[in-house]
């Protein structure tokens, strides 16, 4: 065994999952509902793991949903944190476990008669893109939310982004976006309102399948988990 395999196995990094599947409540929701089965990928995010996963993080940090649901829980922290370090520390190994997984999800989704679809960025925000994962699976329809700009310049046929709203600060980031034709979420405390800044707002807790969402909308999340406390204007108050 080679020193690098051994350092993997010692740090538990050789059998543990990358993608989580029907681990999230509205995935779960949208899945039964249609044709889509969805999988995610959670890392720790912004500096938590010592790496950072968020470049354009700021509003967003103290509210993550990193802490909502089964994130409150220290085992999935660890989790993600082991998870995180992996990528950056063993970026090849990383790589190439997340195509063995990506190509064994299209597989189960082709059994069960379902769409695949894959999100790699649930809890951080990465150029995923950049490794052309699209290409290598083409029947996988890839989607994440971003604040980053340069990311929309990958958008194709099985690689959608929705642009993140993060307070006034990157209201004009979400201007540009909205006029390639990119949908921008917001998160809501309260009743999701009919419109936000004159665009039309589309609930998006129904579902979290993006990628059939009507454009040029804003994309209404609740406020969860620690959003709820949240007054520093990542979260629009009614």
């Amino acid at each position: 065994m080679t020193l690098l395999k051994s350092t993997i196995r010692k740090k538990g990094l050789n059998n543990m999952a990358l993608l989580s599947i029907g681990t999230n409540a509205k995935t779960i929701k949208s899945d039964k509902q249609g044709e889509f089965l969805t999988a995610i990928l959670y890392l720790a995010p912004h500096k938590l793991s010592g790496f950072n996963v968020c470049p354009k993080a700021k509003n967003c940090i103290s509210p993550c949903l990193n802490l909502a649901g089964m994130g409150a829980w220290s085992i999935t922290q660890q989790a993600r944190i082991k998870k995180t370090q992996f990528l950056f520390e063993h970026k090849k190994e990383f790589l190439a476990q997340l195509r063995k997984e990506l190509g064994a999800f299209q597989k189960k989704c082709d059994k069960l008669g379902k769409k695949a679809a894959v999100r790699l960025n649930g809890t951080s925000d990465l150029a995923w893109h950049l490794h052309k994962l699209e290409l290598e699976f083409p029947r996988i329809q890839f989607y994440d939310y971003t604040k980053v700009m340069g990311y929309l310049k990958a958008r194709s046929l099985n690689r959608h982004f929705t642009f993140s709203y993060d307070g006034p600060h990157n209201w004009n980031d979400c201007l540009k976006a909205l006029g390639q034709g990119v949908n921008v979420s917001v998160v809501f405390k309260g009743k999701l309102p009919k419109t936000f800044n004159g665009f039309p707002v589309i609930s998006g807790d129904d579902t979290d399948l993006r990628f059939l969402d009507k454009t040029h909308c804003i994309v209404g999340l609740t406020a969860k988990g620690p959003a709820k406390k949240c007054t520093n204007g990542f979260v629009v108050i009614q």
